[in-house]
């Protein structure tokens, strides 16, 4: 079982680096450890499992975070609407997005970052996903709003790219370029 002792923080070299595909069929090791980063998930978000563990919820995860550098994610999330997300992939890659933006109102924060850091993060509003599942099959995602802002975090760790690189330093709360005020999350 993954606690927050297996969670590598910021200033840990492999969460700079951008990881490696994924030589599919993917082994049983690396479905486990799949496998093992979707419970850690659905575990944070289980208040008596989350206190009895000291775990802190999180709705999307990346194997470099657990010191893993594979491009590898989990997500575990239901958006605005209450729609329930739940994937495991292999070598997700952002194929096409929208130009519009949008950003999370209070800002993104990461299990590998301990710290508060105020700022929004622009992220795309609608990204299309390339990827595959356990199996190994070929997976397609349209996602919009939350899952997407969700998405694109996970594959920025596949990168070596954290999400408060991407806040404006000189002003952390200028709204980012083409956001629609409905898309605000």
């Amino acid at each position: 079982m993954i606690t927050m002792d297996d969670i590598i923080r910021e200033g840990n070299p492999i969460l700079r680096q951008v990881a490696k595909e994924v030589q599919l069929p993917a082994s049983d090791e690396e479905k486990n450890t799949l496998k093992a980063m979707l419970e850690f998930l659905k575990n944070s978000q289980n208040e008596d499992l989350a206190k009895k563990y000291h775990l802190r919820a999180g709705i999307g995860l990346a194997a470099p975070q657990i010191a893993l550098s594979k491009r590898m994610i989990a997500l575990y999330l239901d958006d605005d609407n209450g729609k329930h997300y739940e994937y495991t992939l292999f070598n997700p890659k952002i194929i096409s997005h929208s130009i519009e933006s949008t950003y999370l109102e209070g800002g993104e924060g990461c299990l590998s970052v301990d710290r508060e850091i105020s700022g929004y993060v622009p992220r795309h509003a609608r990204v299309k996903v390339k990827a595959f599942d356990l199996e190994g099959n070929p997976v397609t995602l349209r996602l919009k709003g939350y899952p997407a802002i969700a998405i694109q975090h996970e594959i920025d760790h596949l990168n070596g790219i954290l999400f408060y690189d991407r806040i404006n330093k000189e002003d952390p709360f200028k709204i980012p370029d083409h956001v629609a005020e409905k898309n605000i999350y």
